[in-house]
């Protein structure tokens, strides 16, 4: 099922406070809707709403912006799964969830490890980088 335009300006008006788009929120949507999340993050643009408060960290955060930090060390386990899913020396945001859940970690610990390594996540899921 899809959604249709009428219907993610709703739900995107309704899940926005002062013009900003939580991560969380915004993957919200894209579930109800039954649309990718990019779609959410395309609509975020033309609507002139602000993606804010990353899973990862990455983005939307004051006042630093990222609140992501390195991590003291990586386990060999965790730099292992992010090694294996790099796509031109960068993890997918979309790779990065899929660790965290498949080695019981928190979203934040993968990123912490990218920091640590020097690795950076890219493409996010919602097009926000």
């Amino acid at each position: 099922m899809t959604a249709d335009d009428a219907r993610i300006r709703e739900i995107m008006t309704k899940r926005s406070k002062s013009g900003e788009l939580p991560c969380a929120r915004a993957f919200g949507a894209a579930e109800e809707l039954g649309v990718l999340p990019a779609t959410i993050g395309r609509y975020a643009d033309e609507m002139g709403v602000r993606l804010v408060k990353c899973q990862l960290g990455l983005f939307g955060y004051k006042p630093e912006k990222k609140i992501v930090q390195p991590r003291d060390s990586v386990s060999f386990e965790l730099k292992a799964a992010i090694s294996d899913r790099l796509v031109d020396g960068r993890l997918p945001c979309a790779a990065a969830w899929e660790i965290a859940d498949r080695l019981g970690l928190k979203k934040m610990d993968v990123s912490g490890a990218c920091e640590t390594l020097d690795i950076k996540i890219k493409p996010c899921q919602l097009g926000a980088f």
